[in-house]
């Protein structure tokens, strides 16, 4: 036998070797993916996890391995570690039979909200409407995206193309109702919140949008109504129940809304949420007005300690740091209503040196109507009565108070004004006193007219 016939056999062999173990492979590797999806189906995650491991260690570039190792951590409750491997995916895959892209990119979408990349969800749903344009869900979810971005010009385009592709798709009828709502479009808005409960009377999200509808034109009574409803859906639950609180609050039934503040805050899974959060600042804002500035502290300091930059809750905690030590501004600000009579009057008699005639409740503190002590100085001249405001809101006055206040004093026939707050006044409330008859007495000044004279003396 010849050396060439020789080398030819062996050539031949190892060609067929090589064939045979490519023939092996590819029967072998679907059969092997095709039990991780058993596994998987059947609830055996454990080993689907560790078979699809075993595949991913012998070729890393293994794309329908890793996709079903995302799967099977999904199933096995483990959703983080799923997105890291549908991100591997995502970056290299075709698309197939065994990795089908609509459903590929449906699970992502949902993974990426979750782990709060907004972007990356958003991505995904645009690709799904080129894939899927007849699927209205897809404009929907895009929809909701653009107008967390506050893009309202695009959610209002993808809402319309939902509603378009499904005209029977109540959310969507419901979300664009709402975003109508708010670009002032009521007529419109009206129109597809009440469509959205025609397709759909069990609709927890147009009962809760209708709420949100009703609160605005002030109609508290139905809107209490519509979110009662929208509380069947735990959902919508913790926002509705908000929602009723800010009704409360705006009808000024405190006790009422700090129920529902409260109720919101124990269904509460995450601290951090903003929904939570929001809960305890609107609380505090109740206790505030009810002058329990010690359990609104308490609401502000849990808000700081998860989010120091919500809203002007660190500006509350520097206003009101001072009551622990200052006994004084303390007890002007939470008396109740006859103990800051007491107060207010003493101010006006010992700091003022007037008379008080007559004093009355307002929303902001008191009002007071006093004149000059000292009658022989005045013996010929008609004393002129004088309009006190004592303020204790914690936000600043504005110029435009002290403009409804002068038009209130000229009702009156009151000449001079004088206006004391325990918080302060804008610079435009500042230079619009200069050139009128009103007097501003800040909370530097009001405190030391607190220690000054003896307020809790008089009290007792």
């Amino acid at each position: 036998m010849s050396s060439m016939f020789i080398a030819f056999i062996l050539i031949l062999g190892t060609g067929v070797a090589f064939l045979l173990i490519f023939l092996v492979k590819s029967f072998l590797l679907p059969q092997k993916i095709s039990n991780i999806d058993r596994l998987i189906s059947s609830g055996k995650t454990t080993q689907a996890i560790r078979l699809a491991k075993g595949l991913i260690a012998k070729n890393p570039r293994d794309s329908e391995a890793r996709y079903m190792l995302g799967r099977a951590y999904l199933s096995d409750g483990k959703s983080e570690l799923a997105l890291m491997e549908f991100k591997a995916v995502n970056s290299t895959t075709i698309f197939s039979d065994k990795i089908p892209e609509a459903d590929f990119r449906k699970t992502i979408a949902q993974l990426y909200l979750k782990y709060n990349q907004p972007e990356e969800a958003l991505k995904e749903y645009l690709l799904l409407i080129k894939k899927e344009p007849f699927d209205a869900q897809h404009y929907y979810n895009a929809a909701q995206l653009f107008e967390a971005r506050e893009n309202s010009e695009q959610a209002l385009a993808y809402y319309r193309k939902a509603v378009e592709t499904d005209p029977k798709h109540a959310s969507a009828h419901a979300s664009l109702g709402l975003l109508l709502f708010r670009n002032k479009q009521m007529t419109d808005a009206k129109k597809e919140i009440a469509l959205a409960l025609k397709l759909d009377p069990k609709n927890t999200a147009a009962y809760f949008y209708q709420g949100k509808l009703l609160r605005e034109s002030h109609d508290y009574a139905n809107a209490l109504a519509s979110f009662e409803k929208a509380l069947r859906d735990p959902e919508f639950k913790q926002k509705a129940l908000i929602e009723r609180g800010c009704c409360y609050m705006e009808a000024n039934s405190v006790e009422k809304a700090i129920i529902e503040f409260d109720r919101a805050i124990k269904l509460s899974t995450d601290d951090s949420s903003n929904d939570t959060l929001h809960a305890r600042y609107f609380l505090a804002s109740c206790f505030e007005k009810q002058r329990d500035i010690d359990q609104a502290i308490g609401q502000w300091e849990k808000i700081f300690s998860k989010r120091r930059g919500f809203r002007d809750v660190g500006e509350k905690l520097s206003q009101y740091q001072e009551l622990r030590s200052n006994d004084h501004i303390k007890e002007y600000l939470t008396a109740g209503k006859e103990d800051f009579f007491t107060i207010c009057k003493a101010i006006t008699t010992n700091g003022l040196d007037l008379s008080v005639r007559d004093i009355k409740e307002t929303k902001y503190g008191c009002a007071l109507i006093a004149v000059e002590n000292d009658a022989e100085k005045w013996r010929n001249v008609r004393k002129m009565p004088r309009l006190i405001l004592f303020y204790r809101d914690p936000n600043l006055i504005e110029d435009s108070f002290l403009r409804s206040l002068q038009e209130d004093m000229k009702k009156q026939a009151l000449i001079r004004g004088i206006v004391i707050t325990s918080s302060g006044f804008t610079r435009t409330a500042l230079e619009f006193a200069e050139s009128r008859p009103i007097e501003l007495i800040g909370r530097d000044k009001l405190e030391n007219m607190l220690s000054s004279i003896d307020v809790f003396g008089q009290k007792s």
